[in-house]
């Protein structure tokens, strides 16, 4: 037997397989269940951590932002709700549901893969175009207008579909053609055709205010997806354009009306068409003003008592500055701020390009809705009806927007689990 030929014994052998075998199950457990290493993490209470699964921090400020949101809808509701209907509990109750069956879609969308919607990102603008086209030929709602699909306890409001068909889609295109972005076809062209068909169907409702958050957010999808600044004023440019087309040829009448009293509301006088037409807006005012810096106290509010309309929908941030002054509401916003920050910077920690965009879009539709909807109560812009996220009453618009937090939150999970 040559000296430098290794014997391998029969016990040897039976050993080599015992091994490959011990390897075989371990990879079977390593497949369907956690790793060893990562059930010593989870023993260190890090479930939440940045650096494994949900992000703790970002989960919080949506949990106390919607703790403030629903006291401040109660104390906001509680006075039109028994008016109305004769329950002070009516919009609370229904509240707490649509918060229920939103965070469960969080949950699941959290822990959902967010790539799916990569593939699916057409057929999403698809079911946004079918939805927006129903609820034309259902019957009008409150006013003549078209902006709900009934559904029995909630209503659907096509244009929160809407706004995150066109962020997906967006996202989607924006990162199969990134290095393309810079060029027109690519950037400017569909911006024009999916923006364009929305806006014309949201105009038949007509539904401005989801024109102009639809219209900010496709401006913004297409910018951080590359489109080249110049186009960015080109486009800004061509829109007042059309604006003053459709304002000469009466193309914006209901918008037009709405307009009327910008600007107008304190100086109105009574008794005129006009005092009327600003009464929502100048009792946000008297509510804002009365607040004060430390404002009234939590519930002490006198214009919700059937001063200003509904109080609890897309005026609700007047009734908070009423009752928490300048320095609660300030706080409010600093922790939307808070939000928004930790959104991006969650949304800039995904593995490809796609997560980054789609991450980023979700967290800006939040700025957006916030900013707009602070400029109208304040009179800065007209009353279009921009709810406030997380505090105006609303079921779709609600469920929808925790379900969207809730991939972030998957954007932020699969990013952190990459980096073990």
């Amino acid at each position: 037997m040559a000296p430098n030929k290794k014997v391998i014994l029969r016990g040897d052998v039976n050993r080599i397989y015992d091994d490959d075998y011990r390897r075989a199950q371990q990879a079977k457990k390593e497949k369907f269940f956690i790793r060893p290493s990562r059930q010593r993490k989870m023993k260190n209470a890090k479930w939440f951590s940045i650096g494994m699964g949900i992000d703790l921090p970002f989960c919080l400020i949506i949990l106390i932002l919607l703790i403030v949101g629903t006291i401040m809808m109660f104390s906001a509701s509680y006075a039109f709700s028994y008016y109305t209907v004769g329950d002070s509990y009516f919009y609370l109750k229904r509240q707490i549901l649509f918060i229920v069956i939103g965070l469960a879609g969080m949950a699941v969308m959290s822990f959902f893969n967010y790539n799916k919607l990569h593939k699916i990102a057409p057929i999403v603008l698809g079911v946004a175009y079918f939805a927006l086209l129903l609820v034309l030929i259902l019957p009008s709602g409150e006013g003549g207008v078209k902006r709900w699909i009934p559904l029995g306890i909630f209503n659907i409001q096509p244009s929160e579909i809407a706004k995150f068909a066109v962020i997906l889609f967006f996202s989607h295109w924006a990162s199969k053609y990134y290095n393309k972005m810079q060029l027109p076809k690519y950037s400017i062209l569909p911006g024009v055709i999916i923006f364009g068909t929305i806006a014309g169907l949201l105009l038949l409702e007509p539904h401005y205010s989801g024109i102009v958050i639809i219209g900010v957010l496709t401006v913004i999808m297409l910018y951080i997806g590359g489109m080249k600044t110049k186009y960015l004023i080109i486009g800004a440019i061509a829109l007042v354009g059309i604006i003053l087309l459709l304002a000469v040829t009466g193309g914006l009448s209901y918008a037009m009306s709405r307009m009327d009293g910008w600007g107008q509301a304190l100086t109105a006088e009574r008794g005129t068409e006009l005092w009327d037409q600003t009464w929502q807006t100048r009792n946000s005012l008297y509510a804002i003003g009365s607040g004060g810096l430390w404002g009234l106290g939590l519930g002490q509010s006198r214009q919700k008592f059937l001063y200003l309309p509904e109080p609890q929908n897309d005026f609700i941030f007047a009734i908070v500055v009423e009752e928490l002054g300048l320095i609660g509401a300030a706080i409010i916003l600093l922790i939307f701020a808070l939000l928004i920050w930790r959104g991006i910077t969650l949304s800039l920690r995904a593995k490809d390009k796609f997560g980054k965009l789609l991450g980023i879009g979700l967290t800006a539709q939040i700025g957006v809705q916030v900013v707009l909807n602070i400029l109208v109560i304040t009179d800065w812009l007209p009353n279009t009806g921009i709810s406030l996220p997380f505090f105006s009453y609303g079921g779709s618009s609600l469920i929808m927007l925790l379900a969207q937090m809730g991939i972030v939150l998957s954007i932020s999970r699969t990013a952190n689990i990459e980096k073990q």
